[in-house]
């Protein structure tokens, strides 16, 4: 599923617009970005969490050239862990 058909699907089950399901999905991905961007974490209880964990510098190799080692920055990167309900609906 895309975020087309995804919004497809929420304007049929609440039985709006798509332009307004388009608004409120926009507004709910730019919170979550906003709030992790901050470095807070978002709960949604059931469903999972969103955070942001620091990677910490590591070397790696230089692909064009395998015998030579290259540092590779720590950085933060985004983090998805799946509620108990989102996961049991999986099974």
């Amino acid at each position: 599923m895309n975020k087309f058909e995804l919004i497809s699907a929420v304007a049929a089950k609440m039985n709006i617009s798509k332009k307004d399901a388009t608004e409120f999905l926009n507004c709910t991905l730019d919170t979550i970005t906003e709030t992790l961007a901050a470095g807070d974490k978002v709960q949604l209880v059931g469903f999972g969490n969103f955070d942001v964990r620091e990677r910490a510098e590591r070397e790696g190799r230089n692909p064009q050239k395998p015998e030579e080692t290259i540092k590779i920055p720590s950085t933060k990167v985004p983090v998805f862990k799946a509620g108990r309900i989102l996961k049991d609906a999986v099974k």
